[in-house]
């Protein structure tokens, strides 16, 4: 992709969807409207840009169909931060287990490693230009100081000139030899640190919806606050490089990193809550299912809007974008409380997959299952050619089996093609170095799942 995702147009970012996903028009026309009103925010007056927040999203429909896979995408398309988490994981705070503001700090910590990862990148080739360095200096000892000695004439009696000139041909016929790769094997002794984290201390304020990475705090706390201890090491060339590059990484400079990961949160975050029907309260229960209200209210205000402790400090959450899923067999969305329903004003009905859309699973997007089979085999002198036919009869079955069992969309083709390729995978690799031709047509795929389709019963536990 050539374009930046805040340039792109609905349709285009659509487009670049269908490289990925097949079909479900309608769910990425949503997600485009989204992605693009974000631009639009981001270069309206200031006045009024706060007041703009992102139109949050429920997409209904049975797993497998999609749903995750178009959050992932645009996520990546528009390098926002993005985390996908399962509404039936938490709990009302007072009871055990994980609390909504978790999703916070977790997307927070996710944005921070992006960050970092980034500006480490950018600063990688001054760290290894300095690693190189300090590498030379262990294996090439620099001359000793000599002292001046003046004689009758007042003339220095050394040779230091001579010295240091020997000494900075050394070190760079050691510099020849290490770049091409000849020091590699040679040990060398040096110094490594025992702990190579961020050096400035960040410290979360604890309440009772942090509680579940209480463990996680306190070990930074305390890993930053004792000195970091070294120790003397023999390591090869090789090795010494990298631990000397990644200390040396430790140029960044973490408090920038911060500010940007904590704002790309702010203004650029990327929220999938999944089977968020799982937690729709259908009628009055006790129990197990009393709580399910009660995480529906603990989550209205992160939605809405509210400020979220975590070790970087505070986050607003009110122009986070949420997705929400949910298959909504038993539930319906107007089982949701009100005020949650208010929170995810665009909603959009994923359409189940038929044949023709495994066909096209199978085959059209970038990644798609033949592709990664083939490509996977070939490094085992493998050529698998997959028919016209072949591919039809994989996309009938799946549809057969997702009718007569449970529908599990497109998930079902994983579990067929492996039955399928099971004894080619196992086989693999074949003896020679001649390629060997497979051709996977209608007749090998109901030969080698003939049995299974005929019992229906064992295709419900197998397929």
């Amino acid at each position: 992709m050539t374009k930046k995702i805040n340039f792109l147009t609905p349709r285009e970012i659509i487009k670049e969807l269908n490289k990925y996903v097949i079909g479900q028009d309608k769910a990425k026309k949503s997600v485009a409207i989204a992605l693009r009103t974000r631009f639009r925010r981001n270069n309206v007056p200031s006045e009024i840009r706060e007041d703009i927040v992102p139109k949050n999203i429920l997409l209904i429909g049975p797993t497998g169909v999609g749903k995750t896979e178009i959050a992932r995408r645009i996520a990546k398309l528009s390098d926002s931060p993005f985390i996908k988490v399962e509404a039936s994981k938490f709990t009302e705070v007072g009871y055990m287990g994980r609390d909504v503001e978790s999703m916070i700090r977790d997307l927070v910590e996710t944005a921070y490693i992006n960050e970092r990862t980034k500006e480490t990148e950018r600063v990688i080739d001054k760290a290894e230009r300095n690693a190189e360095e300090l590498l030379l200096d262990i294996l090439v000892s620099p001359p000793p100081k000599t002292r001046k000695k003046s004689g009758k004439n007042g003339t220095d009696g050394t040779n230091s000139g001579t010295e240091k000139s020997s000494y900075a041909n050394t070190r760079e016929k050691f510099r020849k030899m290490f770049l091409a790769g000849k020091l590699d094997d040679r040990f060398v002794e040096m110094e490594i640190r025992s702990s190579m984290k961020p050096s400035i201390p960040v410290i979360e304020i604890f309440s009772q919806s942090g509680v579940d990475d209480i463990g996680q705090d306190f070990k930074d706390i305390f890993s930053n606050m004792f000195p970091k201890q070294k120790k003397l090491e023999k390591v090869r060339v090789s090795e010494a490089f990298d631990i000397l590059v990644h200390e040396e990484s430790g140029l960044v400079d973490n408090d920038k990193v911060v500010k940007d990961a904590v704002s790309k949160v702010e203004n650029s975050g990327l929220i999938f809550i999944d089977e968020i029907d799982k937690i729709a309260s259908r009628e009055k229960s006790y129990g197990p299912d009393v709580s399910r209200e009660g995480v529906q209210r603990d989550l209205l205000p992160v939605i809405e809007g509210s400020n979220v402790m975590t070790k970087y400090g505070a986050v607003r959450t009110e122009h986070i974008l949420f997705i929400a899923a949910g298959a909504f067999h038993m539930a319906k969305p107007s089982d949701l409380i009100p005020e949650l329903q208010g929170r995810f004003p665009i909603r959009v009905e994923m359409d189940s997959l038929s044949k023709k859309d495994f066909v096209r699973i199978l085959t059209e997007p970038k990644g798609a299952l033949i592709k990664q089979y083939h490509e996977l085999l070939k490094t085992e002198n493998v050529n698998l050619n997959f028919t016209e036919d072949g591919i039809e009869r994989i996309a009938g079955i799946a549809e057969e089996v997702n009718v007569k069992t449970e529908n599990i969309g497109a998930r079902r083709l994983h579990t067929i093609l492996e039955r399928v390729m099971e004894d080619v995978s196992f086989d693999a690799p074949f003896k020679g170095k001649t390629t060997k031709k497979i051709t996977v047509n209608g007749d090998y795929v109901n030969e080698r799942l003939e049995g299974i389709i005929k019992d229906e019963d064992l295709s419900r536990y197998i397929l």
